[in-house]
């Protein structure tokens, strides 16, 4: 998450709200701007709005909490989410969670207030364990986001990702929610 000089979305109200399916085309349109211009993920092709739309629903029915930062205009100015860690039923109570601001809004403390919601639906969803992924190039504000809010670095794995051309490794991090 690379800060960008403040707009006018930056310093609108902004409110933190469970996700609905029509957000869906304004998540697309921040994780497309990392996905084109970022090694904070490794998708090399955005999913398109209606896979957004699908994801959604699938993480809303199976009880995986979903929030977006609205600005007071309405527009998503940022997401964060978590998704089962593996398939294997023993992992049930251990997610992964992805967060991702638009450009104009990182910087603002917005993060914060997102991954604390996140952490707080977890808790209320049951989950006991969240697993941040984190890229090892470029991703200095995530990693202090993760460790702001308590996770602790447990591991990095080299060499597991080529984007652009480069090799990447991650960071794993952990936070138990119990």
């Amino acid at each position: 998450m690379t800060a960008e000089p403040a707009t006018s979305t930056t310093t609108e109200p902004r409110t933190i709200r469970r996700a609905m399916t029509g957000d869906a085309a304004g998540i697309s349109e921040i994780y497309a701007h990392y996905v084109a211009e970022s090694f904070a993920t490794f998708d090399e092709l955005p999913p398109t709005v209606g896979a957004w739309a699908e994801r959604l629903s699938a993480l809303d029915a199976s009880g995986h909490p979903v929030l977006v930062a609205a600005a007071a205009s309405g527009d998503v100015i940022g997401y964060a989410y978590v998704a089962p860690w593996k398939p294997k039923h023993a992992y049930r109570a251990t997610v992964e969670n992805s967060i991702y601001l638009a450009p104009s809004a990182a910087g603002t403390g917005l993060g914060r207030r997102l991954l604390a919601g996140l952490i707080d639906a977890c808790r209320d969803a049951g989950h006991t364990e969240i697993i941040a992924v984190i890229s090892d190039r470029g991703s200095d504000a995530s990693l202090a986001l993760h460790e702001h809010a308590g996770f602790r670095r447990v591991g990095r794995l080299e060499n597991v990702g080529c984007k652009f051309g480069t090799w990447l490794g991650v960071h794993l991090l952990q936070y138990s929610v119990m």
